[in-house]
C-alpha cells in the first residue's frame, strides 16, 4: 500500500515516514520533532470516528500494517498453533461463581464459541436463568465491543448497563426493564459507565466525559427525561484530577471520587435522598489518600472506615470516624505497620477484611467487629495471587476471596469469617488438560545499583536445565502503584511449555513492596523502574534461568515506556522487545495540555511546562527523545486507533527513529489496530490472536525451533 507520504513497503525495506522538521524551543533548549505531522490536528474527533483519520496519516499506518503483516506472514502457522493451544486451555462455556444480591444469584457467563460475556440472574429459590445482557448479540454488526459496568436497582426491576462500540472509551448507558427485556429511552452517551442507582430506582449517578475524554462532573438522570436535561451534582474544576462514582457496601450513601495520583477528596450523597447536595468527607491534602467504606452501626454509631495514609501512614492504616462528623475524632482499627502493605478493606455486618501485602507476598486479615480479635488467611506457594471479592451483600459473615499462583488455576472461595470455613465455588478448568506439579515456581530477589531489593516472580518447566541455555520472557511495568500479580495464566504457559522461563519483574513504580516502592520509582525516581528491570535481566542470567541475547522483554502502556528505556539502556540484554501501546514519547505529551491525560500525569512523571528540573529529566529518559546509533533488538510494536490513553502517534513516531538510528539488521515492527484501542481487541478470542502474534515473535526472536519451521 502506498500514500503520498509514504514510500511503499516490502519485507527488505520497511515504510519509511516522511521527514517534516519541526522544532520549539523549551527551557532554552530546541526540541525537533520530524514526525510531528503523525499527530491528527483532529484527533479527538477521529477517536470517535476513525474514518475522519487525515489521509496521509492513515496511509502511513497502513503502511506500517502491511509491512507488519508481511514481515510476520512466515510465523502465521506458529500463530495458529499458539492460538489453538491457548483457546485450548479456556473452558467456552464458562461461568464465574454466582453473586448473591436479594432475592437473585447474578452471575457472568459464555457461551460456547462466544466473544463477549453474558450477564444472567437466577432466583435464589430456584427458578429459571433470566439473560439480562447478551453481549455477542450486543456486539453484532459493531467491528469493536465491549461491555462495560451493569448494575441493577435496588428493586431489581431495571438494569443500567454500559457499553464502548469504538474502543476509545466513550461509554453510552442505557437502560432496561428486566421484566419485559424491553429497552428504556433512557440512553446517556460519553460517560465512564459506572451508574449508581438512587434509593428510589428514578434516577441514577454517573460521571460525563468532556471533549478531553476528561472524567470531571457528576450528573443525576432522572428515567424518563434526555441527558440534555440530566442535573450537574458535581465538578472538579481541575483538569489534573479524576471523578468516579461507587456505592457503599451498606447501600447508604453514593460516593463520589476526586482523586489525581497523590491526594483523594471523597463526597457523599445519601442513596435515600438523591436530591440532597454532596457534603465532603476530608478535604483535599496534598500526598494524603483514602478510601471509605460505611457501617451503619459500628461501636453504636454510623461510621465511614477509611484506609489512608495520613498522619505519615506511608504503608496506609484503617480508621473509623463518625459519618456525621467525618472532620472529628478518629478510632484506630489497624495501626500503621512498615513494611505491611494495607491494599483494600471491606465491611460487613459484623466483620471487616483487609487485604494485605508483605515482601511481594498477600495475605487476607478477617476482623471481628464485635471484638476485634483477628485471624489470617495466607497460603504456602513461593509466589501466589490473592484477591478479595467485596460482594454486594452486607448482613453476611461470607467474603469470597480468589487465589492462583503461575502454576495454579484460579480458584473462588467462599469463606465463613464467623466458623472459619471454607467453600469452593470455582475451580478454573483447563480441557486441555493441566498438571501444576509440571511446573516450577520460584521468587527471586535482583540486586538494583542503589542495593534495593527486587522480586522476580519465575515459572519453567520442571527439569529444565539451568544452565543459560533457555529462552526467558521477562515482563514489567512499574508504574501508577499497580503490582503485578503472581498469578495464573494459560496464554503463557504455550511459551513456558516450550522451554521459556517466564519471569515478572516487580520493579520501583508498582507496589508490591508497599507504598514506598512506588514513590521510589515516580518523578525523580523514575529511572529506578528502568535500572530495577535490567537489574532482574542480569539477575536471571547470573542464576542460569537465560543468558544475554535470550531474553525477549515486555510491557505495555507505561510498560511500554520501560520497554523504550530499556532498549535505549541495555539493548545487548534483549533477542525482542513486544511494547503494547507503549507510552513512549513521554516528554512531547507531557508538554501538551490539550491532551486528556497529561495533566492527571503530572503529579506521576512531572510538570515539564512549568518545571524545567522536571523537563530535563523527562528529557534524559523518553523513549522517542533517547533514540540514537545503536544495534537495537527486533522490536514489535502494537498500538490502537482510537486509544485515548496513549495516542496511537507516539509508538509511530518511536518505531520511525528506531529504524532510522538502528545499527542491527533486526526487524521493526509496527502493528495498529485500527478498529480498537487502549485494551486492544474486545473479543476474547480474538484477543488470543494479538497474543498470539506476540508470542510467535517471541519464540522467532529467539531463534526457536517452532518458529524456524513456519
Amino acid at each position: 500500500m502506498s500514500g503520498p507520504e509514504t514510500a511503499t513497503p516490502t519485507v527488505a525495506s520497511p515504510p519509511r515516514a516522511e521527514r517534516r522538521p519541526t522544532s520549539r524551543v523549551v527551557h532554552g533548549q530546541s526540541l525537533e520533532d520530524p514526525y510531528a505531522w503523525l499527530r491528527a490536528d483532529n484527533w479527538r474527533e477521529a477517536i470517535r470516528d476513525p474514518s475522519l483519520l487525515p489521509t496521509d496519516i492513515r496511509a502511513h499506518l497502513e503502511a506500517e500494517n502491511a509491512y507488519a503483516a508481511a514481515l510476520l506472514s512466515p510465523l502465521d502457522g506458529l500463530k495458529t498453533r499458539l492460538v489453538a493451544e491457548m483457546r485450548g486451555r479456556i473452558k467456552e462455556d464458562d461461568s464465574g461463581a454466582p453473586v448473591v444480591e436479594g432475592p437473585f444469584a447474578y452471575a457472568v457467563r459464555h457461551r460456547a464459541g462466544g466473544q463477549h460475556p453474558l450477564v444472567v440472574r437466577t432466583p435464589i429459590g430456584g427458578g429459571e436463568e433470566t439473560i439480562l445482557l447478551d453481549g455477542d448479540a450486543l456486539a453484532e454488526g459493531h467491528a469493536y465491543f465491549q461491555l462495560g459496568s451493569w448494575r441493577v436497582s435496588p428493586d431489581h426491576a431495571l438494569l443500567a448497563w454500559s457499553a464502548d462500540d469504538k474502543g476509545s472509551e466513550f461509554r453510552t448507558i442505557s437502560v432496561k426493564d428486566v421484566a419485559t427485556g424491553e429497552a428504556l429511552s433512557d440512553v446517556v452517551p460519553d460517560t465512564t459507565g459506572a451508574a449508581v442507582w438512587a434509593a428510589d430506582c428514578g434516577s441514577f449517578w454517573y460521571v460525563r466525559l468532556d471533549e478531553q475524554h476528561r472524567a470531571l462532573e457528576v450528573y443525576r438522570h432522572l428515567l424518563g427525561t434526555t441527558p440534555d436535561a440530566d442535573m450537574l451534582v458535581f465538578k472538579e474544576d481541575d483538569p489534573g484530577w479524576f471523578v468516579g462514582v461507587e456505592e457503599t457496601r451498606s447501600g447508604t450513601y453514593c460516593v463520589i471520587t476526586v482523586s489525581d495520583h497523590d491526594t483523594t477528596e471523597a463526597h457523599l450523597i445519601e442513596r435515600a435522598d438523591p436530591v440532597a447536595a454532596p457534603r465532603v468527607v476530608w478535604p483535599r491534602e496534598a500526598g494524603v489518600r483514602y478510601e471509605l467504606d460505611h457501617h451503619p452501626a459500628l461501636d453504636g454509631r454510623s461510621s465511614l472506615i477509611l484506609r489512608t495514609n495520613a498522619d505519615g501512614a506511608v504503608d496506609f492504616k484503617l480508621v473509623a470516624v463518625d459519618s456525621d462528623n467525618p472532620a472529628g475524632p478518629q478510632r484506630e482499627i489497624a495501626p500503621y505497620a512498615p513494611g505491611v502493605y494495607m491494599l483494600d478493606h471491606a465491611v460487613t455486618a459484623r466483620h471487616l477484611v483487609r487485604l494485605e501485602r508483605v515482601n511481594a507476598l498477600p495475605r487476607i486479615v478477617v476482623r471481628a467487629l464485635a471484638d476485634g480479635e483477628e485471624h489470617r488467611i495466607s497460603f504456602g506457594e513461593a509466589a501466589y495471587s490473592l484477591g478479595v471479592e467485596s460482594g454486594r451483600e452486607f448482613d453476611t459473615d461470607l467474603t469470597r476471596f480468589s487465589y492462583s499462583s503461575p502454576s495454579t488455576p484460579s480458584e473462588v472461595w467462599d469463606y465463613d469469617m464467623a466458623s472459619r470455613d471454607r467453600t469452593l465455588r470455582k475451580r478454573q478448568e483447563i480441557p486441555s488438560g493441566h498438571d501444576p506439579a509440571a511446573y516450577v515456581v520460584r521468587r527471586l530477589e535482583a540486586r538494583a545499583p542503589d542495593g534495593a531489593s527486587v522480586p522476580i516472580t519465575v515459572i519453567h518447566k520442571s527439569g529444565l536445565p539451568l544452565d543459560g541455555s533457555a529462552p526467558c520472557l521477562l515482563y514489567g511495568y512499574g508504574a501508577y502503584g499497580v503490582a503485578l500479580p503472581a498469578s495464573f495464566s494459560g496464554g503463557r504457559l504455550s511459551l513456558v511449555d516450550r522451554g521459556f522461563v517466564y519471569a515478572i519483574a516487580h520493579v520501583r513504580g508498582g507496589a508490591e513492596k508497599g507504598w514506598g516502592w512506588y514513590l521510589d520509582g515516580k518523578l525523580a525516581h523514575k529511572t529506578n523502574t528502568f535500572t530495577d528491570f535490567a537489574a532482574c535481566a542480569d539477575q536471571l542470567i547470573a542464576d542460569g534461568f537465560t543468558s544475554a541475547g535470550r531474553i525477549v522483554a515486555h510491557g505495555g502502556s507505561a510498560g511500554g515506556m520501560l520497554m523504550g528505556a530499556v532498549a535505549n539502556l541495555r539493548p545487548e540484554l534483549f533477542a525482542g522487545i513486544i511494547a503494547d501501546v507503549p507510552f513512549v514519547d513521554v516528554l512531547t505529551t507531557m508538554l501538551d495540555d490539550t491532551l486528556p491525560l497529561t495533566p492527571p500525569e503530572w503529579p506521576e512523571w512531572g510538570d515539564p511546562i512549568r518545571d524545567e528540573g522536571a523537563f530535563n529529566r523527562i528529557l534524559g529518559y523518553s523513549p522517542v527523545d533517547n533514540v540514537k546509533p545503536r544495534p537495537y533488538p527486533a522490536i514489535l510494536a502494537l498500538a490502537g486507533l482510537t486509544d485515548p490513553r496513549v495516542t496511537y502517534w507516539e509508538p509511530a513516531k518511536w518505531v520511525a527513529r528506531l529504524r532510522e538510528a538502528t545499527t542491527s539488521e533486526k526487524p521493526i515492527a509496527l502493528k495498529t489496530n485500527m478498529d480498537a484501542g487502549h485494551g486492544g481487541a474486545a473479543g476474547r478470542f480474538d484477543r488470543l490472536e494479538e497474543v498470539g502474534l506476540s508470542y510467535a515473535f517471541a519464540l522467532k526472536a529467539v531463534g526457536h525451533p517452532d518458529a524456524a519451521t513456519d
